[in-house]
């Protein structure tokens, strides 16, 4: 859907704020941010091994849903095989903001900025099953793909834009955002723009700091200072 027509030099700058992101503890235990070569593994999480950090399981099924529908596999690997839904976890637990209207001078404006993602995502998710409810009857997740294309695409074309959408539109952009940054930032990504510097800088990158844990299925849990965010999804 939406993440396939993203021009270079915007990839170029998602490249950027993952490096960012990559020197927040925990970053280097994602299998995407290490050399996919481990023994007997694929190149992506095994299917419900990944433990999510900041969504609920439902909430991360519906992120990871949404991120396929948004770059779905096709010629080449969707975002789902990417293990995009893992990086977006990562990222809103550690409160990396990527997509925000505010203007970030200070560790303080880059804290307050993952808050507003945080909340804009639960608040994102659960407009989105409020809209199914209202045209479907039924919870995003439990319509049928005809039905969700549907609702996407109210939010995706602006042709289909309504004025009941708004908050939808919004919530929209960034998990598409997000989305965009985690796949075209893993090697599956970077494969499908043929980046040039995976034949130079990807072989050479050091070994895994984990090979006892191929799957990367114990990442630890990152610290909260308001322990309040995670009961109160729900």
């Amino acid at each position: 859907m939406g993440g396939q027509g993203v021009e270079r030099r915007e990839i170029l700058r998602y490249i950027g704020i993952a490096a960012v992101a990559s020197s927040f503890p925990g970053f280097s235990q994602w299998v995407f941010a290490c050399p996919q070569d481990h023994p007997q593994s694929s190149s992506h999480v095994a299917a419900g091994s990944y433990k999510p950090l900041f969504f609920s399981p439902q909430q991360y099924q519906m992120v990871e849903h949404l991120a396929e529908m948004i770059i779905p596999e096709d010629e080449t690997p969707g975002a789902k095989q990417a293990g995009v839904a893992e990086f977006i976890d990562f990222m809103v637990a550690n409160r990396v903001p990527v997509s925000t209207s505010r203007d970030i001078r200070s560790t303080d404006d880059a804290i307050a900025a993952g808050n507003e993602a945080q909340n804009r995502f639960l608040a994102g998710l659960d407009w989105m099953n409020a809209r199914s409810h209202s045209e479907f009857k039924r919870d995003f997740m439990d319509c049928t793909p005809e039905q969700q294309n549907s609702l996407l695409d109210e939010l995706a074309y602006k042709a289909k834009f309504t004025p009941t959408t708004e908050s939808g539109r919004v919530f929209f952009q960034m998990m598409r955002d997000y989305t965009v940054v985690g796949y075209y930032t893993t090697k599956i990504g970077l494969e499908s723009l043929g980046y040039p510097g995976l034949r130079t800088v990807w072989p050479s990158m050091p070994g895994c700091p984990h090979p006892d844990d191929p799957e990367h299925a114990h990442l630890r849990k990152p610290a909260s200072s308001d322990s309040s965010t995670k009961t109160n999804r729900n």
